[in-house]
Order: C-alpha cells, then sequence, then structure tokens
C-alpha cells in the first residue's frame, strides 16, 4: 500500500510538467508576437521584412534572445510571453527569422 501511494505521488508531481508541453514558435509568434511583430508597432520589426531582420539575425540566436529577455526599446523584457522558457523564446525568434528572409 505505502509503494501505491509513492507511486501516486510521484505521478501527480509529473503531471503538471506533460501538461506544460513546449509551445512551438509560430503558436508563440500568433499568440504573444504578432501583436507588435505584424505591424511594426513601436518600431518592431515585422516580420517577413528581410532588410529590418537583417542586421539583427548577425548577433545570432543568443544575441537575440539576450534582447528579449530583457527588452529592448519599448519591448518590455519577455515581450508580452512571461511565461516562455529560453527554449520557447527561441523558437519565437527562429521562426521570425526564418520567415524574414
Amino acid at each position: 500500500m505505502k509503494k501505491v501511494m509513492i507511486l501516486a505521488a510521484a505521478a501527480a508531481l509529473l503531471a503538471p510538467a506533460a501538461a506544460m508541453a513546449e509551445r512551438t514558435g509560430e503558436e508563440l509568434y500568433n499568440t504573444k508576437c504578432s501583436v507588435c511583430h505584424a505591424a511594426g508597432i513601436a518600431g518592431a520589426p515585422i516580420v517577413g521584412d528581410a532588410a529590418a531582420w537583417a542586421p539583427r539575425a548577425e548577433k545570432g540566436i543568443d544575441g537575440l534572445l539576450a534582447s528579449a529577455k530583457s527588452g529592448l526599446n519599448a519591448m518590455p523584457p519577455m515581450g508580452t510571453c512571461m511565461d516562455c522558457s529560453d527554449d520557447e523564446l527561441k523558437s519565437v525568434i527562429q521562426y521570425m527569422l526564418d520567415n524574414s528572409k
């Protein structure tokens, strides 16, 4: 009985982690980033504008992640994705870069 209780407790602790599956770059762009990056609000580079994204791409994904996490110009820290992990932020940054070539 004690083993069953321990296994049940362990399963309950792991369930929230499984429920919080990582979101894709496209999902995050559509729900968080497109608010500014689709229309260029407050100077945000528009996704699809290769000229605007080229100098940003030169910073590399880690440089862009640092900018996203700390905020840049009018963009607040973490943009509008306060619950994004670093991997999710990298994913959405890569999505925007890939769609701006």
